[in-house]
């Protein structure tokens, strides 16, 4: 459930309580009941709930906006959109309260001594920077993550050595092991750990207010536990994340892909074709639609069975793939229809492919069962862009009637209507 669903649960439940509904009246300006003792006009409550399904979701985007720049980020690159996000909050997150403690210092509510105050101070500049640079940035997600993990060990160290004064500063070294799992991955992460577990025991011979052997102890294995909880976090987020790649992939060819022959579907294949014909258009490259209908096509079915017909279905999608060149875009937009599109295709070209898929065809000879094999053909329509010609929908309803000329002709043939003429 998501932000604004939950929002809306609390305004319907809310909706009976006369104190709630008049402060969220007051908010969005003046929508109250009628009185305390009457039940929420119905009106009142759905211009709150439209009121809310706007506000909400703009002040959710605004403040994305502020924290993370303008991004956007692929399906398969979730995992990746995780960790800048993660790190834009961190960063975020750390200038912003390292802030509060140099304001509350000035205040005299939390005092601070210069040896704590100073690298307070540039920390809270630095990582200010890091946020700016990495706002709308992705790009720049490794160099501002290993740039925030060297400022967060320098100032670490600095405060262990110069400040006694904070016994608790070692937590620090707790949570920057989190840190560095999650942002830099495992080996990073484990690195730290081991450096963090070997070095803490020798510089507390050189701190002015060593840790006793208790607190040492304690810390160590605190340090331990955490490096090995978060390298099987990070490594079953990864590979979580790679399974969810994986699976959505898998779903996303069998949304596009005919369940029979394995080519695009209708669907699939008509968004492909939109996409190619905006990209030929700003380009001035040319294109044509071949219209594929195999002939007596019902009588193979009706005679042989809906299995030999499922065979010659998958025959000729192979034969097609395999005469087709690699630019080319194959679908099935029927039972026994096929449609290609060639990109970058003129007239003659295109004749010259269909006419080469149709002999392909013809010499396909699909074996049925029993060792039978059938003699099939196919008539191809064609229709090539042109002025009025710009759209799928309008080039294969001329490739559907060439296709049909080809039809009356005699079957097995290719037909093209070409601009203001047939042939």
């Amino acid at each position: 459930m998501n932000a604004i669903d939950r929002l809306q649960n609390i305004v319907r439940h809310s909706l009976w309580d006369r104190h709630k509904l008049s402060v969220l009246g007051r908010l969005f300006h003046g929508l109250t009941p009628q009185s305390a003792d009457t039940e929420p006009n119905l009106m009142e409550v759905h211009l709150l709930q439209n009121r809310l399904n706007i506000f909400v979701p703009d002040i959710i985007t605004r403040l994305s906006s502020l924290v993370f720049g303008k991004v956007s980020f692929t399906e398969d690159e979730e995992y990746r959109a995780f960790q800048f996000k993660l790190l834009c909050i961190i960063a975020m997150t750390s200038w912003l309260l390292c802030l509060l403690f140099i304001v509350s210092a000035s205040l005299g509510v939390n005092a601070m001594e210069s040896n704590h105050l100073y690298p307070a101070v540039a920390f809270t500049m630095a990582t200010f920077v890091l946020w700016l640079l990495l706002r709308g940035e992705p790009r720049r997600y490794l160099v501002v993550a290993w740039s925030y993990e060297t400022l967060f060990l320098a100032v670490y160290i600095w405060v262990l050595f110069l400040v006694p004064n904070d016994e608790l500063r070692v937590l620090f070294a707790v949570v920057n092991v989190a840190v560095v799992y999650i942002l830099l991955g495992q080996y990073p992460g484990l690195t730290i750990t081991l450096a963090s577990v070997v070095g803490l025991p020798i510089a507390n011979h050189f701190l002015k207010a060593p840790y006793s052997p208790n607190a040492l102890a304690s810390l160590l294995i605190g340090l331990a536990y955490f490096g090995v909880l978060f390298y099987a976090y990070s490594d079953r987020s990864i590979s979580h994340f790679h399974r969810m790649r994986e699976y959505n992939e898998t779903l996303q060819h069998l949304a596009m892909r005919d369940w029979l022959t394995g080519v695009y579907n209708a669907r699939a294949y008509y968004a492909e074709c939109d996409r190619l014909i905006r990209l030929a258009a700003r380009q001035g490259i040319p294109f044509a639609v071949l219209f594929v209908d195999l002939d007596h096509f019902k009588e193979i079915n009706d005679k042989y069975g809906h299995a030999a017909g499922d065979t010659v279905l998958k025959a000729v999608a192979e034969c097609l793939e395999a005469g087709m060149r690699d630019s080319d875009l194959l679908g099935r937009v029927g039972g026994e229809e096929f449609s290609v599109f060639l990109f970058g295709a003129q007239l003659q070209s295109a004749f010259e492919m269909a006419e080469r898929l149709r002999a392909l065809i013809e010499a396909l000879m699909p074996e049925v069962g029993s060792g039978q094999r059938l003699k099939i053909s196919a008539s191809i329509g064609i229709a090539e862009s042109g002025e009025g010609r710009q759209s799928m929908e309008s080039l294969e309803h001329i490739a559907d009637q060439a296709m049909y000329l080809a039809k009356q002709a005699g079957r097995n043939r290719v037909c093209c209507i070409a601009a203001g003429k047939r042939e």
